[in-house]
């Protein structure tokens, strides 16, 4: 996806979106409601169309042939609730031209890798959330798409399924298949993905794997000491305008959270910390993807802050 822009009416939704997602990687997707996720996925498989910009596969635009070989997972679930799982699953495969009966072999083949081998005969009305989110996730993968793009497929699911559908997705990546996913669950995000990108009103404000944003956001220290921060954060340069400074970030836990930019040297923050009183822990700190990216969208905030709105 190449600067795709995509608005509804005044409302900007996309803008200059670009990404992209290899063979054989697990991409998460995360951003906030509204950051354009969902939309960035539906021009993907042609449900919208960008204002401008492409989407392409392998170099080639996407087109219904690419497309016919995308397994999607979209957010509001679209399967028949009267219509049998066994049923459902072959008829889908059907419809992306597999033959009646290696659809209904398909169908079997998920049935029982998903574990809904005593549900293959119910109406999917009467399964649970969870299992008809499973169901859900065989109807993307029956016809052995050589794309998957999911939409928040973890969503309500238990950790047992969250830990199927984990699985399925990583073999399905290990074969090759470039894999898209959305999730608020950062945690399952950092564990799962090879890679990750931000999105916040609709670009990319980060990308990269969990050390890549760490590395990014900068050499980061957490500090518990018997004095108290104001009494030796006075000592350290705290302005940008020194050549090496710290850039004082929100507590964590009850510790001091710095990160140091430039020439900063730990050692003589170390330093600085013990002419004041003991110190209780010191440690460099690699923050999960959670703080990454409460630091990405405090970045974005104070980018986008007019110059009287900033704080000096």
């Amino acid at each position: 996806m190449s600067d795709v822009n995509k608005s509804y009416g005044s409302h900007r939704v996309l803008s200059d979106l670009t990404f992209s997602v290899r063979e054989g990687e697990l991409y998460g997707f995360v951003g906030g409601n509204g950051a354009g996720k969902t939309t960035a996925m539906r021009i993907m498989l042609g449900v919208a169309r960008a204002d401008s910009g492409s989407v392409t596969y392998d170099g080639a635009p996407m087109d219904d042939t690419i497309r016919a070989r995308v397994g999607y997972m979209p957010e509001e679930r679209g399967l028949y609730p009267k219509m049998t799982v066994g049923a459902q699953l072959a008829f889908f495969a059907e419809l992306h031209g597999i033959e009646r009966r290696g659809a209904a072999s398909a169908s079997r083949y998920w049935i029982e890798r998903l574990g809904l081998e005593e549900l293959g005969g119910s109406a999917l009305e009467t399964l649970s959330l969870g299992n008809q989110q499973r169901v859900q996730l065989a109807a993307a993968l029956v016809h052995e798409p050589g794309v998957l793009v999911l939409d928040e497929p973890f969503s309500g699911l238990d950790p047992l399924a969250v830990d199927v559908m984990s699985t399925v997705l990583r073999e399905e990546a290990d074969r090759g298949a470039p894999v898209i996913f959305s999730s608020h669950q950062l945690d399952l995000v950092e564990r799962l993905c090879d890679r990750i990108g931000i999105i916040s009103d609709g670009r990319i404000v980060g990308e990269g794997t969990v050390e890549e944003l760490s590395a990014q956001s900068g050499r980061q220290l957490l500090i518990r000491a018997t004095a108290a921060p104001e009494v030796w954060l006075g000592e350290l340069a705290l302005c940008p305008a020194s050549a090496g400074w710290c850039e004082r970030l929100p507590d964590l836990d009850g510790a001091v959270r710095l990160r140091l930019h430039g020439e900063q040297d730990s050692q003589q923050v170390l330093r600085t910390v013990l002419r004041h009183g003991d110190v209780i822990n010191f440690q460099h700190w690699r923050p999960s993807l959670t703080d990454l990216y409460l630091d990405v969208m405090q970045d974005v905030e104070d980018r986008s802050a007019t110059p009287d709105e900033q704080e000096f």
